[in-house]
């Protein structure tokens, strides 16, 4: 596996407006109108991020399955320094750098992406995963634990039942329950994918558990380096 070390770009944000003028700038690049990978084909990558805001350090961590077995293919890590303070809507900002890191690590394309966060289902209707995507190129969704600012009704109680997320009658992305009768998922596209492709892949990407295997992949993953990076500082 390999780990990398990540400088904050010369360029990068500093201020709350310039963060949400670059929001602006690449939100209007976003692509809605593909269908995105057929779910359970080709790769699928999770990517997820640790903080230790005490030692100003951030880990990120990209890991790549193989869509129809779920069996790990690949994965990488990044560790670098937090690249902007923490502000409500503007939190990609603090990851993307050690982000993009981790993708450019891996040995092989990522296919799907999934953030363990938002796409279009975000104040500014650009969270981590319509940034990512737009900066990469790449198909992104965003498969959240909570529903953010943004309201729905319960989903029935099967798997594979959903409702809309709303913020007033726009649909930004749906509540997805992946488990009969436990709490749902919140799924919103990113780039270059529809919303129900998108929902899809989450049932895909659930057979036993409530979170995607990339999630809770990527999530274990970037722990594990942020643990190696406290006991090896640069």
């Amino acid at each position: 596996m390999t780990t990398v070390t990540v400088p904050i770009p010369a360029d990068w944000p500093t201020t709350e407006a310039r963060a949400r003028a670059v929001q602006d700038g690449l939100r209007a690049r976003v692509v809605l109108d593909e269908p995105g990978p057929t779910p359970g084909t080709g790769r699928v990558t999770g990517v997820d991020v640790a903080y230790d805001d005490e030692r100003d350090v951030v880990a990120a961590a990209a890991v790549v399955l193989d869509a129809a077995t779920l069996a790990v293919v690949a994965e990488a890590t990044a560790v670098g320094r937090i690249s902007f303070p923490y502000v409500p809507g503007l939190l990609a900002f603090r990851e993307i750098p050690t982000v993009l890191a981790a993708l450019d690590a891996l040995p092989c394309p990522p296919g799907l992406v999934v953030c363990d966060g938002y796409g279009l289902a975000h104040p500014r209707r650009f969270g981590l995963a319509s940034h990512l995507g737009v900066l990469t190129g790449l198909p992104t969704i965003g498969v959240a634990k909570n529903p953010f600012t943004f309201t729905h009704d319960a989903p029935d109680l099967p798997r594979g039942s959903t409702s809309p997320l709303l913020a007033g009658a726009e649909e930004v992305g749906r509540a997805v329950r992946t488990r009969d009768a436990v709490k749902p998922v919140f799924v919103s596209v990113g780039h270059r994918v529809s919303l129900d492709n998108a929902c899809a892949h989450t049932l895909a990407l659930t057979p036993a558990y409530r979170l995607p295997e990339t999630t809770r992949r990527a999530d274990a993953l970037c722990r594990e380096a942020m643990r190696a990076a406290a006991h090896h500082p640069s």
